[in-house]
């Protein structure tokens, strides 16, 4: 006996509305997912600020690192990265695709205070990581405060000596 499998008529609806509400929210709801018409989709970044540099991790799965490019100019940081789609045969036929291909770029603005010319990038396992250093003049500072008694500046305790007076002779000045 043949069992005859019939497509539901609500199994197209179902998928109908799923399309329609990946659309709804790939336009409405998440809009930088398309990246300004680029065609290959938006580039996920990660951007924090240490005390002596700037890091920027941007997700590049599947791109190559001679299909990368990143530059800094008049303060704006632009990552671009390209990845192609393999060659099709007359014999295949895909059944689903889903990857993305073709260009992706992002752009973003950095803030004052940093040095690009020193800049360092890694590519590993399709995380690109950009190490930008801050400028010496904008980096936080440490002041030491040196401790008053009556009115009167004493010397610190120095950690290098141990003492009040930078001699390490163990003679603390009198407080």
């Amino acid at each position: 006996m043949t069992v005859v499998r019939r497509p539901s008529p609500f199994g197209e609806l179902v998928s109908l509305r799923q399309a329609m509400d990946r659309l709804f929210e790939d336009s409405f709801v998440r809009p930088n997912r398309w990246a300004s018409g680029v065609e290959g989709g938006s580039l996920p970044l990660d951007v924090h600020v240490t005390g002596d540099e700037l890091v920027v991790q941007a997700q590049l799965p599947g791109v190559k690192p001679e299909d990368l490019s990143v530059t800094v100019e008049n303060g704006t940081l632009t990552i671009a990265a390209e990845t192609r789609s393999e060659e099709k045969t007359e014999t295949s036929q895909y059944l689903l695709q889903e990857i993305r291909r073709g260009s992706v770029a992002r752009t973003i603005s950095l803030p004052d205070g940093l040095e690009p010319d020193r800049a360092k990038a890694d590519f590993e396992h399709g995380i690109l990581t950009l190490h930008i250093p801050r400028a010496e003049q904008v980096k936080p500072r440490t002041i030491r405060i040196t401790p008053a008694t009556n009115g009167q500046a004493t010397t610190p305790i120095t950690p290098e000596t141990g003492s009040r007076n930078g001699t390490g002779d163990g003679v603390a000045a009198s407080a």
